[in-house]
């Protein structure tokens, strides 16, 4: 059973990955074609989410709902660690975030790209290892070292990734449904201390001002070819990353006068929308949430 599990998960990220690539060049050439004179956005930037959250069909559903919903599924994805359990997580979550939300699978998976590469480099060094003898079940001779695994290694490694990519299929879906305002309200409920919140507003919005300083000011250089060549590149990344610190030093001041003049006196003050929670949405979770419990009790 194990290696029939190891098999589909393999199937499963390389099916993915072929339908993101051909999906993405098809993508890019009709963009490429009709679109010459707009600028897109790129793939799991900080900005093209938030966009997603505003766009999505499912914001309207109750912010405490969503976040409850991610947190408690990724508890259990972490308490259970369960392989059943995480496939069920992957595909539960990629349905209601593509589904339910209308977002296409195209900008699901490419945002995904990111925290997958890490994951896929974090995990690797836990399925092989090194060794002067030939050990394990595989294993290739260097010229100095042997590298080798073993089947029980690659299912570790497997059931890891999979449980990893099912928790952050998780957050993916409050964080590509749900505005970093509502999160922030749902935080203040949850009485979560002032000051982390009022910090994590501040750092969440600074952080888009300086990605966009920073976009700026590479298309300036590439425009006075400064990554014509290796040195060149080097270069102008140092002056970049020079500059940065002086205009988020003077952006952190236009920032808090901008405060100031919006009558800022400690408080940040949002306008917050109650919305109710649908009894339907409700039944649903808590089936979902027995599901994966029953699912793990009946596969561990």
């Amino acid at each position: 059973m194990g290696k029939i599990i190891i098999l589909c998960a393999i199937f499963l990220m390389v099916v993915f990955f072929f339908i993101w690539k051909h999906k993405s060049e098809h993508i890019h050439i009709d963009r490429a074609h009709h679109h010459k004179h707009k600028i897109g956005h790129k793939h799991g930037e900080g900005y093209s989410i938030d966009f997603y959250a505003y766009a999505s069909k499912i914001r309207e559903w109750n912010a405490v709902f969503k976040v409850y919903l991610s947190v408690l599924t990724l508890i259990l994805c972490i308490v259970l660690d369960n392989p059943y359990v995480s496939v069920g997580v992957i595909i539960a979550m990629a349905y209601v975030t593509v589904i339910k939300g209308q977002l296409p699978l195209i900008e699901y998976l490419s945002i995904l790209t990111i925290p997958i590469t890490f994951i896929l480099l974090s995990t690797f060094t836990i399925a092989i290892d090194f060794s002067r003898q030939p050990i394990g079940q595989y294993n290739l001779y260097l010229g100095f070292c042997y590298v080798f695994t073993s089947t029980a290694q690659l299912k570790k490694m497997i059931f890891l990734i999979l449980k990893i990519f099912a928790a952050i299929s998780a957050l993916q879906m409050m964080t590509l449904s749900t505005p970093a305002s509502e999160i922030i309200y749902v935080l203040r409920k949850a009485h979560v201390p002032k000051i982390i919140v009022e910090l994590m507003s501040l750092i969440y919005r600074y952080i888009f001002i300086l990605m966009d300083v920073s976009v700026k000011m590479k298309n300036s250089a590439k425009a006075r070819h400064g990554y014509c060549d290796f040195k060149t590149s080097c270069y102008t990344f140092g002056s970049i990353a020079s500059n940065m610190l002086i205009i988020s030093l003077k952006k952190a001041n236009a920032y808090y006068d901008a405060m100031e003049a919006r009558c800022y006196d400690g408080d940040l003050v949002f306008l917050e929308e109650d919305k109710k929670v649908e009894i339907a949405k409700l039944a649903v979770a808590a089936v979902f949430i027995i599901f994966l419990i029953l699912l793990w009790s009946f596969t561990r």
